[in-house]
């Protein structure tokens, strides 16, 4: 996740939602909030891939076709973060590298819990000005943090987490754009201010060639037909396998309670869709605190 405001990977994922929200999933997914915190000149490609409209165009096709393929990911994501909220059921939410997420708007279990939105403060002031008077359902603590600068845990404790409570932790998305280290060095983070009983979920991608050349492909085929690259300066950095996740989280006090691969998820949740490899290749792991 780079720290700028509103970064092009932030409304790709926002897009993704907008297109799969009454189409994917029927009944386990919707976020009609997400089209709402587009602006114009966003909607426009959302409203293509939702009709099903595939443009002639070469650079146009490729952006259409790059935004179908995020909007089966994101449903099938979506919808396995949600239930593993749903099921804590804790006082305390946070969420690491928010962008445009919108839970806190449009989940009414959320109503009456504490909701940390961690991110870069630019993007936080321009998800802000997306917002406009929109009132959330959950109490919103926004925390601004430069993850280059900034100590997580100060922040959160400037903004009223309680570290005695439990908290369910939204790590979605991040993981793929961090070294290893750094991705342990959250979780280490997290692991200080999580009382027992608190649960991380982490998504993450798995060791894929294919994937990998498949990603640099779609980049250069974006660059040579003019349009633009949303992935951009968030290379690939890390990918994970479960043993490795699950031995990372051990190490710090996480037990896993579930690690699947988003194609199963999909398959249950009733979510269709063309990129069933994709979606393999992604994981999102439930751990709780012992």
């Amino acid at each position: 996740m780079t720290e700028r405001a509103a970064s092009r990977t932030a409304v790709l994922v926002c897009q993704g939602r907008a297109v799969a929200d009454g189409r994917m999933g029927v009944g386990r997914f919707s976020d009609p909030v997400a089209v709402e915190l587009l602006v114009d000149g966003e909607r426009e490609l959302v409203d293509l891939v939702r009709a099903g409209a595939v443009p002639k165009g070469f650079g146009a096709r490729m952006e259409y076709e790059l935004l179908s393929a995020t909007s089966e990911v994101l449903a099938a994501r979506t919808v396995a973060i949600d239930d593993a909220v749903r099921e804590s059921a804790h006082p305390q939410l946070v969420i690491l590298g928010a962008g445009l997420d919108a839970r806190a708007w449009r989940m009414p279990e959320l109503a009456g819990v504490a909701v940390f939105e961690v991110d870069h403060p630019a993007s936080q002031a321009e998800k802000r000005d997306r917002l406009g008077e929109r009132e959330a359902l959950a109490d919103v603590r926004f925390v601004p943090v430069d993850f280059g600068r900034d100590s997580l845990g100060a922040a959160l404790t400037t903004a009223g987490h309680d570290e005695t409570r439990p908290t369910t932790w939204i790590w979605e998305g991040v993981v793929p754009y961090l070294t290893p280290a750094e991705v342990a060095e959250t979780v280490t983070e997290v692991a200080k201010r999580s009382a027992t009983g608190s649960r991380l979920v982490i998504t993450y991608p798995t060791p894929n060639r294919v994937y990998h050349y498949g990603r640099k492909a779609m980049e250069v085929l974006l660059s040579v037909s003019g349009r633009t690259n949303p992935m951009a300066g968030e290379p690939q950095r890390s990918s994970w396998t479960p043993a490795a996740m699950a031995a990372l989280l051990a190490e710090h006090g996480f037990s896993v309670t579930a690690d699947r691969d988003l194609q199963s998820v999909a398959v249950e949740a009733g979510i269709e869709g063309k990129r069933t490899s994709v979606r393999a290749d992604g994981h999102i792991v439930i751990a709780d605190r012992r």
